[in-house]
């Protein structure tokens, strides 16, 4: 197979390379909407990672959430009884409440308004996944002290440099002074700018019209050795229909079935993705098909000389192949420093993955094979009989 593929004459790339101006035409068409799926694509990875990223750092098996949170930005709040009779249930070892809220306050550095994410809990309970966070729990027990996020967007390059030196920042949220003493590392999202990590009697003093037996999240261990499906089911069964029971993972999935799916945003970035496809797809085949007309004369001397037609519809595909290919390589290079400006600019998660890469050149081949059986079609009017 192989001494049959050096002896091939690659006519498709000997048409393309023939006349070199229209390939690198071609070519950056490709790359341009190459680039344009990469950055799509990327922004949604970045938007599923970032508002999935408070699910994942929990440290729990199984999410009690009230049925009309929205996402992990939009909680609503239920009863804290709910985790009193979570514990009844056979399996559930610990059951911790978490207090979430968009607050305002004074960003330390500019002194302007900006909305963060505040979060308060039991710091004598390890609620989080954060190893720095969990080293510094006993400083949360202070009233009025918080940690901030270091990967906050916005402008805290002062406040971080103060914070790493071991000083103190001090700033206002709701009418009273706060205390940043310590750093944690959790990260922006499309819905807020970064978070605060507080006591629940912070929490509550901050915002006094918040119920304490009012919480966010009920997040449950179960014992060792526990089926967490089988907890989860008993318990969905034993609480009242006001608060819903997930498992982490599915807690997560529903995070980013919600900003997929129900967000607009969400909608925009896929269907940014789609038009690229279709604006590849349309460069292509004006390739293809003013390459077909061009020698069109030469494909019925083909057919004249006994070739058959698959023989031409394969050197299309291989004209296809080859400029999806080519094209790919600027395509897979330039987002990669986008990426980084756009990770700077916006404080988001947004970095090149095998998994994406290789989904786009995927699309890309699709993209040009697809072209490149529409352009065919223009071979069916290559009849040696006309042409001569």
């Amino acid at each position: 197979m192989l001494s049959s593929l050096r002896r091939r004459t690659w006519l498709g790339w000997l048409q393309l390379s023939h006349e070199p101006s229209r390939l690198l035409v071609a070519l950056a068409g490709i790359a341009f909407a190459d680039v344009l799926m990469f950055m799509q694509l990327g922004f949604q990875a970045s938007l599923f990672d970032s508002n999935t990223r408070i699910a994942r750092s929990l440290n729990a098996d199984i999410i009690l959430v009230s049925p009309k949170a929205k996402n992990a930005q939009n909680l609503s709040t239920f009863s804290r009884r709910r985790l009193y009779q979570a514990q009844d249930v056979a399996g559930v070892a610990q059951a911790m409440p978490l207090y979430s809220s968009i607050l305002t306050w004074k960003n330390p550095q500019t002194r302007q308004d900006t909305l963060i994410q505040l979060m308060g809990f039991d710091p004598a309970q390890d609620v989080f996944l954060l190893p720095e966070l969990n080293a510094q729990q006993d400083i949360l027990k202070l009233p009025d002290v918080v940690l901030f996020d270091r990967r906050s967007r916005g402008r805290y390059g002062e406040t971080i440099s103060q914070l790493e030196t071991g000083q103190f920042v001090t700033t206002e949220a709701e009418g009273r002074t706060l205390t940043i003493r310590g750093l944690i590392s959790l990260g922006a999202s499309f819905g807020t700018d970064g978070s605060l990590m507080a006591s629940d009697q912070t929490f509550l003093r901050l915002l006094p019209r918040r119920n304490p037996g009012s919480i966010s999240l009920g997040l449950l261990k179960v014992e060792p050795g526990a089926d967490v499906a089988t907890v989860s089911a008993q318990l969905r069964q034993h609480l009242p229909s006001d608060v819903h029971v997930f498992t982490q993972a599915e807690f997560i999935a529903k995070e980013q079935n919600y900003w997929q799916k129900e967000s607009p945003i969400g909608f925009i970035f896929t269907m940014g993705t789609a038009m690229a496809f279709i604006v590849g797809v349309v460069i292509v085949y004006q390739v293809l098909s003013t390459d077909v007309n061009a020698h069109l004369q030469e494909y019925a001397t083909f057919k004249a000389m006994g070739y058959r037609h698959r023989y031409l519809l394969a050197v299309i595909f291989e004209e296809a192949v080859i400029l999806a290919v080519l094209g790919f390589l600027p395509g897979v290079i330039l987002p990669i420093g986008l990426y980084r400006m756009a990770a700077r600019a916006t404080s988001l998660p947004i970095a090149m993955t095998l998994y994406r890469a290789g989904l786009v050149f995927g699309l890309t081949l699709l993209m040009c094979l697809l072209s490149g059986a529409i352009a065919t079609r223009r071979l069916q009017g290559a009849d040696p009989a006309d042409m001569f």
